[in-house]
């Protein structure tokens, strides 16, 4: 019973947080032509991510869709100094990778959650609720990728390198 009514608590608590996201800005999506544009050295745009050109970024990705962890994480990415409309594309190509953005997927290797961290009890020092909350395993994400990559476009570049980031 008392599991029970842990878990309704912090399904009260998750509801009321998600009822105070809201959307700072939404990417203006580039034509496949602007993209190629952009990317003299390719000549085309493949996939999602961003491509840069002459000063002028074009965000390939389509926005996210509210009230999903990919939203939550568009709009957590400036308080950790990413611009979302440079970088969502490359953490939703990382995390669609690694996880699918399922916030209790887990590996063979342990490897939990929506930024897959191994072990997964690393992201208690980002809430709590971390083996449960996308908000916080997304928080705890980003702030690693910062850390270790950068940003989010790089660790995605070592990601198609290696293989894991």
């Amino acid at each position: 019973m008392a599991l029970l009514e842990s878990e309704r608590e912090q399904l009260i608590a998750m509801t009321a947080a998600a009822r105070t996201l809201t959307v700072v800005a939404k990417p203006k999506l580039a034509s496949p032509a602007q993209v190629a544009a952009a990317n003299p050295a390719t000549g085309s745009a493949t996939g999602s991510g961003s491509g840069t050109g002459g000063g002028i970024i074009y965000v390939t990705s389509t926005p996210p869709d509210p009230n999903t962890a990919q939203s939550v994480a568009y709009n957590t990415m400036a308080s950790f100094g990413f611009s979302p409309s440079t970088y969502f594309g490359c953490l939703l190509d990382l995390w669609n990778r690694e996880s699918g953005w399922v916030y209790d997927a887990e590996n063979a290797s342990g490897a939990y959650g929506i930024p897959q961290a191994l072990p997964g009890s690393k992201m208690a020092n980002a809430g709590a609720d971390w083996q449960t909350n996308p908000a916080t395993q997304i928080r705890w994400g980003l702030g690693y990728i910062k850390e270790i990559y950068g940003t989010p476009c790089s660790a995605w570049a070592f990601e198609e390198a290696n293989g894991y980031y």
